[in-house]
């Protein structure tokens, strides 16, 4: 039997290419929107959005015009030079988030760099992160020490200095902080975790104890930034502000862009020579997304995404009613988590990719359901219909009531 094109493209790869990723058997050629399509021809409804990074979909004509336009214009630079690109994202940041100066580099990971070194010279000599279990950072050796869980195993002696405590218990992480303490990192809402949502009262608590301690303050927003909560950045969501955001993922709208944002008073101790990033805040990539704040405002997305993540989380929930398997679901906006009672929901992601959708598990038996920005309401029905089939080719239609 011939190889179809995936399979010949997937053997190159395999002898070419670190096999450190996990990888399903398909390869991506073409995107429009929320679609994307394979080597072979086959039409994939898209629900992870790369890991949240192509917020805006594929191809989106925004930012393809910026990325077109700004490579005619000004390629890289360097950041001894100022460049107004970067100008127009950081002020992007400041008006949507709180005001404060920003840094740019490529990833989240990075950014959880900045912003673990930041809080280090701003303690005063204090070096004690506390960070939450199940939260998740980035895989470089700081971010990783602030990352507890599988991801450390084999990368010892990590960084010292850093305490780890349940999420969403305050009286842990009470306990936890004392006169060493510089800073607590952690996510508004949990990503890689599980999509785990805090109660009402807990960030608040936390910003009052690190108000209360002159504790810094770090909201990793890599993965609930720009937009995918309903609101431009997940801690709105609680109305407080962090003393320093971290972003990644959706920031450069699938372009490897990261960044920090820091209260004045903090961001001013990173002066020249404490932290760079050669080519971060490229003028490419910073025009992009700055871009992507334009499109989200132009076309009025956070309404958007409050309409469609309602209608996305109704539609799981009447799936869950009449689906013995579905523990919870949980969320905010585009970012939704499905718990399966089940060891393993990889069997389930394998039917929904054959079935022509693309989500995601992480915590083993959770569902990640994170579409772009951009997904219609007919397109949510559709995903629904696909993950009602795909769970009844894993489980069977007599696990399934009729609705």
């Amino acid at each position: 039997m011939s190889q179809s094109v995936n399979q010949k493209i997937i053997k190159q790869h395999e002898s070419s290419l670190i096999g450190n990723y996990g990888k399903l058997p398909v390869v991506l050629v073409r995107g429009k929107g929320a679609q994307l399509w394979d080597a072979d021809g086959k039409e994939y409804m898209d629900c992870f959005a790369g890991f949240g990074g192509a917020i805006l979909g594929h191809a989106h004509p925004a930012l393809v015009e910026a990325i077109t336009r700004q490579a005619h214009t000004l390629w890289q630079v360097g950041n001894q030079f100022y460049t107004e690109p970067q100008i127009r994202l950081a002020e992007h940041l400041k008006s949507k988030a709180f005001e404060g100066r920003a840094f740019f580099c490529h990833s989240g990971a990075e950014a959880a760099e900045a912003a673990l070194k930041l809080a280090r010279l701003a303690g005063g000599g204090r070096t004690k992160i506390i960070s939450m279990l199940k939260g998740f950072h980035g895989r470089t050796m700081g971010a990783l020490s602030a990352t507890p869980g599988h991801a450390q195993a084999g990368f010892g002696p990590l960084v010292p200095g850093f305490v780890h405590v349940p999420f969403n218990d305050f009286a842990a992480l009470q306990e936890a902080v004392d006169d060493e303490t510089a800073a607590i990192i952690m996510e508004p809402i949990q990503g890689e975790g599980g999509i785990n949502v805090p109660g009402e009262s807990y960030l608040p608590r936390v910003r009052a104890l690190c108000d209360q301690y002159n504790v810094a303050l770090i909201f990793d927003e890599v993965w609930t930034g720009v937009g995918r909560t309903g609101k431009y950045f997940g801690h709105q969501h609680f109305g407080i502000k962090p003393d320093i955001m971290t972003l990644g993922k959706a920031l450069g709208g699938g372009l490897p862009v990261g960044g920090i944002l820091a209260k004045p008073e903090l961001a001013v101790l990173l002066k020249p020579g404490t932290h760079g990033c050669t080519l971060g805040g490229n003028p490419i990539c910073a025009a992009v997304s700055a871009a992507v704040f334009d499109t989200i405002e132009k076309e009025n997305l956070l309404a958007h995404v409050g309409q469609v993540g309602t209608l996305l989380r109704q539609r799981l929930e009447q799936l869950a009613a009449r689906c013995g398997i579905i523990r919870q679901i949980r969320g905010a906006g585009l970012f939704l988590g499905v718990e399966l009672d089940t060891s393993d929901a990889m069997p389930v992601v394998l039917a929904a990719l054959e079935q022509g959708l693309i989500i995601n598990a992480t915590q083993k038996n959770i569902l990640r359901i994170c579409p772009s920005l951009i997904v219609t309401s007919e397109q949510v029905h559709r995903a629904a219909d696909i993950l009602e089939k795909a769970l009844e080719a894993c489980l069977g239609t007599s696990r399934i009531a009729t609705a």
